[in-house]
């Protein structure tokens, strides 16, 4: 196997019509971050643990049918109550660490809504994984977040 490590960093800006506090409380509440942060539907049910505090844990894990199984596995490093979040996380492909990455999201009031702002520095690992995929990804958890905050079920 040829080892290799690409490095990109993305940002993803969006606002919400809904208060700091609300979209606050969707990322750090386990109960409602189970919501909207999972998988494709077709994936059935994810296994989820969250620990939003400095320090503490995240892990969430699926696939589709006859795998691979997915993996996400944070810490969660830096937290200003209803301001920002920095966490540190590894994704995996089965057993095989696929990247490692530092995200940081951001939240501001946006007149009675939201700014967002999510920034991901990642290093892609042996070509298992790629920039343009995670930032896909993640913007399709963004707008999942935004259906659920607007009341709408997180799926399209």
């Amino acid at each position: 196997m040829t080892r290799s490590v690409r490095h990109a960093a993305f940002t993803i800006e969006k606002t919400y019509d809904a208060p700091p506090s609300k979209v606050w409380r969707a990322w750090s509440d386990p109960s409602e971050k189970a919501v909207w942060f999972s998988g494709p539907e077709e994936w059935g049910p994810d296994e989820f643990e969250l620990d939003f505090r400095v320090g503490g844990r995240e892990i969430s894990r699926g696939g589709p049918p006859g795998g691979p199984v997915f993996t996400y596995d944070a810490t969660y490093r830096d937290i200003v109550p209803g301001e920002r979040f920095v966490y540190a996380y590894d994704m995996f492909s089965d057993e095989i660490r696929i990247s490692v990455s530092l995200g940081t999201v951001e939240l501001a009031a946006a007149g009675d809504g939201t700014k967002l702002t999510y920034t991901d520095h990642g290093a892609y690992l042996d070509g298992a994984d790629t920039p343009e995929e995670r930032e896909h990804g993640t913007r399709e958890l963004l707008d999942a977040l935004g259906r659920v905050l607007s009341g709408e079920p997180a799926t399209a």
